[in-house]
This record gives C-alpha cells, structure tokens and sequence, in this order.
C-alpha cells in the first residue's frame, strides 16, 4: 500500500483580487522508500503541494493520507527540511540536532545518544561543540537533515533543500543525502527547481504544470531505481535522455 496518498487534491485561497486556484485535481501515489522530486514553472504550487503533506495547510477539497490515515494537521510522521538550513548560531551543532527532540518532547539519553551516532557517522564526529557559523554550507545542511531525521519520520519533505550551496557542494551534499536516506531508508518527497538534481536523485520525476498546478507528468528514472547513485545516474547514457524529455515538458511554458 501506498505510503503517501492525495486524492483529488485541490486548493483556492482568496487575495484582494478573488478567489485563485493554487492546485487543481491532484493525484498522487508515493510507494515507501520511494525518492519522488516534483519539478514544475514557478508559482506552480510545488512548495505548497509539501504543506498540504505536511499539514500546515488544508486542502479545499480531496484527501490526504499517510499510511492510511488522513493528514489534519502537524504529524510526528513527516519531516519537513527547507530552502535554508535554519540552524541557530547560539547553539551547538549537537543542540541544534537535537531542536526537534527537544519540540516534540521526547529528548532522552536513548536520542541523544542516537543523534551524536548519526553525527559521528555521516562525517560530523568531532564537530558537536562547534558553531554553526564554524562549518561549511555543506557540513550545515547535513545537521538541519540529521536534526529532522532525529524525530524518526515516516515521510521526508526536502523543498529546494541544496539552493543555497554553490554547484560542487550541491553535487557532494546531494551525493551523501541520498546515501543517507536510502541507509536509512525513508520515503522522499522533494521540490526543486534543478532538472538534473531531480533526474539524478529520484526514482520517480513528477512534472507539473503552470498554476492551477495540475500534474502533467511523471517520468520513472531507471538508473536510480537500480541503486545507482547521483553521480553514477549523471554519467549514464539515459540521463539526457530524461533530461531533454523533462526539459521540453516544462520549456513549453517559458
């Protein structure tokens, strides 16, 4: 069964102007374990369509699921990390990775000491006193994914999660994070504006049309749904091929 269901989503909110139409008769099916990146114009919707996941808004009409249980509102079983890494340059890179714990009340020496483990083994070992102005933009988007993986969601919601790194750290951090969560082995539901990056890291590319964002598309990447990494799925001879397809799609509307 599907991990993550929308059924006929759909979602208008009213300005000064009237009445807009944000999402239209949205569709979707996220299996577990399954990396899916959204891709589409701006002002598509593609960001809001995560808060509709994550429960920060409710849709106008259809249904949200995850595992089987509609979305009302905030869950314990999504984590939701963004555009910027929103560390909090008073505290320690060990307390910032255990915000959430802290939020969610279920800070314990068992977490802690699962959070300082996930620090040592995705390359942050040493590095827990620090600050986070004393860390790369890399080393920092790593702690904002531990501190979310730290609450032990079920669905992980990244929106633009690398746009702040210059090319090469996008390349290696998006490199590790896909390392990570398939270790781990999370469902991913990611936002970005980058082709290549939603090409090269997920298994299945969704593409969506210019507002009232609709779905148009979606385009099963075979490399990494065959454990190829990012890198790997970048140097295949298929990759242009998905590339070029996806880019016509969404070149329509420029």
């Amino acid at each position: 069964m599907a991990l993550v269901q929308l059924k006929n989503v759909s979602l208008k909110y009213h300005t000064l102007e009237g009445e807009i139409t944000a999402l239209e008769s949205i569709n979707l099916s996220v299996e577990p374990e399954e990396f899916v990146s959204i891709v589409g114009p701006s002002g598509c919707g593609k960001s809001t369509l995560l808060s509709l996941v994550a429960g920060l808004l409710q849709p106008t009409t259809g249904e949200i699921l995850i595992g089987g249980e509609p979305v009302r509102g905030p869950s314990a079983k999504v984590g939701y990390m963004l555009q910027q890494d929103y560390l909090y340059e008073w505290r320690t890179i060990l307390d910032n990775a255990l915000l959430g714990l802290e939020i969610r009340g279920t800070k314990t020496p068992e977490t802690v000491a699962e959070v300082k483990q996930m620090l040592q083994d995705y390359g942050l070992g040493g590095f827990e006193s620090y600050y986070p102005h004393q860390l790369s933009g890399g080393m920092r988007q790593r702690v904002a994914l531990i501190r979310t993986l730290a609450i032990q969601p079920e669905v992980l919601l990244l929106d633009e999660p690398f746009s702040a790194l210059d090319y090469q750290n996008r390349l290696a951090v998006g490199e590790e994070v896909v390392r990570i969560l398939r270790e781990r082995r999370k469902t991913v539901i990611m936002v970005t504006h980058d082709i290549p990056e939603a090409v090269s890291m997920a298994n299945r590319v969704i593409v969506m049309t210019p507002r009232p964002g609709t779905i148009q598309s979606e385009h099963r990447i075979a490399m990494s749904s065959a454990g190829l990494t990012p890198l790997q799925t970048r140097e295949h001879p298929a990759f242009r091929k998905y590339f070029t397809a996806i880019w016509k799609e969404l070149n329509v509307y420029a």
